[in-house]
């Protein structure tokens, strides 16, 4: 009996559910079953009950599924912050072998332009192999320094090149105040005018720095010349005191004297050899005595280049030479005899056609030696044109002590009061014939009188108190 009923059981469950797949309207059934075979009621429910069921059992996956989805999310986003990280190091990675390709190649360019300027026996191969980074940083070492060459060569080619304008200039107004002048200067017999080779173009001074008035004047020629014809004896301004041929001798007179115009004052009007006392020195010079009144101390004088000027400061302090020839008195004897008052400096010139020129200064001083001989000079007057104002207040210079203006060394072939350059310099080289070629302008020569590159044949300096 049992089995049968169990069979329509299970005929009425597959039919429920045939009815339901095949779209009739779902039923509820419920089902008795006989008391005999169950202790008590057993009631089956519906959809209703059979979805409780799902529901029930569900909560706990959905929440453990939640959890996992949640955990699953977290990682995903641990995921995602990763990968973004890991993109960055890519591509700085990325960037850095691109820059270091580009590196090795500006590398090797360098390296090869490097060997190219160097030549194979500059022994610099060995080092880029060795190291690169070595190698590069001889290469900036040797392009730092060649820059720093560069920049000083151009700035000295700078200055060279403004120097040569300026001086150009004055060398073409030299040269035709220079052709002008000798135009109208007598030659020699037959009333022929000379004429002489222009000036080679060497650096001069400019022509005209203070005009000049007209004075007349004698040139002084204490030493006789031995080799002048009887046409540059009657050009002469001034014959030689003393016989021709014969040297000059000291006079001896009583002494020794305080200068030459104390001398004068005694009544030794003889031009010659003095003795005079200068602090606790005796020195020999030559006196003047006859030329404007004579008591004139000759301090330097040049006529026929017997004599180097081309010396150190201890022998333009001390002195050298001869007084009755070329000779230098000296800084010290010349600073011990102005300091004792206010003296007045005459300065001769003779060109080698016999014209002769004078310029006065109605003051005339040297500084101590603490203050390199600093020249003080006062007010020009005369026709030989004014080349020393521009030496004054300059100290000083010689080979060995060069104290002028110019960093160069153009001015080292004697000792002058130079400035930046020379308006005068009658310590120079005495070059025959008057117009010369050097290098330097280093001839003996006033630049108002004949022009820098012009040196002159005969040159005296004297001085004398302002007083007598």
């Amino acid at each position: 009996m049992g089995k049968p009923w169990l069979r329509a059981l299970e005929l009425l469950l597959l039919l429920g559910a045939w009815w339901a797949r095949a779209g009739a309207p779902r039923c509820t059934y419920t089902f008795v079953l006989p008391p005999q075979k169950f202790t008590g009621a057993v009631c089956w429910s519906g959809p209703a009950s059979t979805r409780a069921a799902p529901e029930a059992a569900n909560a706990s996956e959905l929440s453990a599924l939640r959890m996992r989805v949640g955990r699953h999310e977290a990682l995903l986003r641990e995921l995602q912050r990763l990968a973004a990280a890991d993109g960055a190091v890519a591509g700085e990675v990325r960037a850095l072998r691109k820059e270091s390709r580009g590196l090795s190649a500006r590398l090797g360019q360098l390296r090869a332009q490097l060997q190219h300027e160097a030549g194979p026996g500059a022994g610099l191969g060995s080092d880029l192999g060795a190291e690169p980074a070595a190698a590069l940083a001889l290469l900036g070492e040797r392009v730092l320094n060649a820059s720093a060459e560069a920049q000083r060569a151009a700035a000295r080619f700078h200055q060279l090149d403004v120097k040569f304008r300026e001086l150009a200039q004055l060398v073409t107004q030299q040269s035709s105040l220079i052709a002008r002048l000798e135009r109208l200067c007598p030659g020699g017999a037959g009333g022929q005018q000379q004429v002489l080779p222009p000036p080679p173009l060497v650096p001069v001074v400019p022509v005209r720095l203070v005009g000049s008035t007209n004075v007349t004047s004698r040139m002084l020629d204490p030493a006789p010349e031995p080799q002048r014809d009887q046409t540059q004896r009657q050009q002469e301004p001034l014959a030689s005191p003393m016989p021709a041929g014969h040297p000059a001798v000291p006079t001896k007179p009583v002494g020794p004297w305080q200068d030459c115009a104390e001398a004068h004052q005694a009544g030794h009007e003889q031009s010659g050899v003095y003795e005079l006392r200068l602090g606790r020195h005796v020195v020999s010079v030559w006196c003047e005595q006859q030329l404007e009144g004579g008591g004139w101390t000759v301090i330097q004088r040049r006529q026929d280049g017997s004599v180097n000027f081309f010396t150190t400061w201890q022998h333009y302090k001390a002195g050298f030479g001869r007084p009755d020839g070329e000779y230098w008195l000296g800084l010290e004897p010349v600073y011990q005899l102005t300091s004792r008052g206010d003296h007045e400096l005459l300065v001769l010139l003779e060109d080698w056609g016999g014209r002769g020129a004078r310029a006065h200064y109605d003051g005339f001083s040297l500084e101590p030696e603490s203050d390199h001989y600093r020249l003080r000079l006062g007010q020009y007057h005369g026709d030989a044109g004014d080349s020393l104002s521009w030496h004054n207040d300059k100290p000083f210079s010689t080979v060995d002590r060069d104290r002028d203006s110019y960093s160069g060394k153009e001015n080292s072939y004697s000792g002058w009061w130079y400035h930046a350059c020379a308006h005068s310099n009658l310590n120079g080289v005495w070059h025959h014939g008057g117009h010369y070629r050097s290098r330097y302008q280093d001839g003996v020569y006033w630049a108002e009188f004949r022009g820098g590159a012009y040196s002159l044949r005969k040159a005296a300096m004297l001085i004398r108190p302002l007083k007598l």
